[in-house]
């Protein structure tokens, strides 16, 4: 939690700073800044060329990349990883060979690589909006599964997985199918469809095996003596 404070607040203090800066000596990039979003997004970079030395601007810059490199890579396996093992072993080819798993991951990371880079060409779009539709489709698809997995011992596998079905389609149709309530954030909706998709689906597939209300049981036990305490 600390360290999200300082990333926020560190944010928050270099585009303070940015405009500050602007406006005592760079007025004509000021005037493209009230008019455009773009270097709301690249004072960064801004800075770095303004008040430093081209060598230490370059290893300032270099962070950026390092950061956007570390991450994607990581997000790339996961996402291969959950589309072989989650998905196509799961669903499709319960017995594939080590071959095929390798070649449905690399695949994988073609096709999400791609579909980034798409999503990244729209010239209407920010960094923010992106990060912004992506966490919705996030908490939309996991939120409401967490929250009855933890307090509602009907929840089913089938219930479990239409609601992340529903939620994440709702957050891309509410982002890319135009209609008049854009102003709503896309992961209300999409929050919301996904708990009653959710609740709806678990309630009409039966009851959950046995084995695991015992295990829902032992678990609120334990949650309620560590909170007793």
């Amino acid at each position: 939690m600390t360290w999200m404070i300082g990333t926020v607040l560190g944010s928050l203090l270099l585009g303070f700073f940015g405009i500050a800066y602007l406006q005592q000596f760079d007025t004509d990039t000021m005037l493209k800044f009230d008019a455009s979003q773009e270097l709301s997004e690249t004072i960064f970079i801004y800075l770095s060329k303004a008040l430093f030395h081209p060598l230490i601007g370059g290893f300032l810059l270099s962070a950026i990349l390092a950061a956007v490199m570390s991450t994607i890579s990581s997000q790339l396996l996961v996402t291969s990883s959950s589309m072989t093992e989650d998905i196509y072993k799961t669903f499709f080819n319960k017995h594939a060979t080590a071959k095929n798993m390798l070649i449905i991951s690399r695949i994988s990371v073609l096709v999400v690589a791609v579909v980034a880079f798409l999503l990244a060409l729209d010239p209407q779009e920010s960094i923010l909006g992106l990060v912004g539709n992506a966490w919705a489709g996030f908490g939309a698809a996991f939120g409401p599964l967490v929250i009855l997995s933890l307090l509602w011992k009907r929840t089913t596998a089938m219930g479990a997985l239409s609601g992340m079905l529903v939620g994440g389609a709702t957050v891309l149709l509410w982002v890319y199918v135009p209609h008049a309530y854009k102003d709503v954030y896309e992961i209300i909706p999409g929050f919301l469809l996904s708990f009653l998709t959710t609740v709806a689906v678990s309630l009409m597939t039966g009851r959950v095996p046995e084995e695991v209300e015992g295990e829902f049981e032992e678990v609120r036990e334990i949650v309620g003596r560590e909170n007793n305490r």
